[in-house]
């Protein structure tokens, strides 16, 4: 019963956040949507931002599942592209843009919050690192941009588009950004193919 009651206040966390926000996360607000007495949240998690954080862990958990299967294949820039606007569009419609930004918008005034978040942030920003070198890697355009500062631009990208859909509210524009990014990735393509190794002093073929 007790796994239970928290797994219904993880949800429940987590459907508040999407619909209420961060200031709507109250203890009553979430204990009603999870039918429990709002005396658990303290209980199971010791305060509301404890669960907020529980709901923003399991949410991670099941993205980093699904976009790691989404990612495994892919082996060009353009492949790439193409990933990154199928996990824009599925975390956006699964709310789980929200429950992210949310809790990044609330570190800003709630310093006691910005250390749990950001070290919730770090995997993501190793997982798009390591698929950007996975890809890129030992390339010019690796070189050019590297996998490391393209990771921080996309997390930063990522945050930004949650704000920029209340102005974008039909998402065109955000769209467009996508679109802009799969039109250049087959024009980037020669500066994602991999120089040849050298060998005493003559450059060969990559095995």
């Amino acid at each position: 019963m007790t796994t239970d009651t928290k797994d219904r206040l993880i949800e429940a966390a987590t459907a508040v956040l999407k619909t209420h926000g961060y200031a709507g996360a109250s203890a009553r607000t979430i204990a009603k949507a999870a039918g429990a007495n709002s005396a658990l949240v303290f209980y199971h998690f010791g305060g509301v931002d404890q669960l907020l954080l529980a709901a923003l862990d399991r949410s991670s958990a099941e993205r980093m599942a699904l976009h790691s299967a989404t990612v495994a294949p892919i082996r060009t820039i353009e492949e790439l592209a193409d990933a990154a606007t199928r996990i824009y569009r599925d975390d956006l419609a699964g709310g789980h843009v929200a429950v992210f930004c949310e809790l990044v918008a609330a570190a800003v005034a709630k310093p006691e919050l910005r250390g749990p978040v950001s070290e919730r942030a770090q995997p993501w920003l190793a997982f798009v690192e390591e698929t950007l070198e996975r890809v890129l890697g030992g390339t010019p355009l690796a070189r050019l941009t590297p996998p490391r500062e393209l990771a921080n631009a996309a997390i930063a990208f990522y945050l930004g588009v949650n704000l920029f859909t209340v102005l974008d509210t039909d998402r065109s524009r955000t769209e467009s950004v996508f679109a802009l990014m799969r039109r250049l990735a087959p024009r980037a393509k020669l500066l994602t193919l991999r120089l040849p190794k050298r060998r005493n002093g003559v450059r060969r073929a990559a095995d």
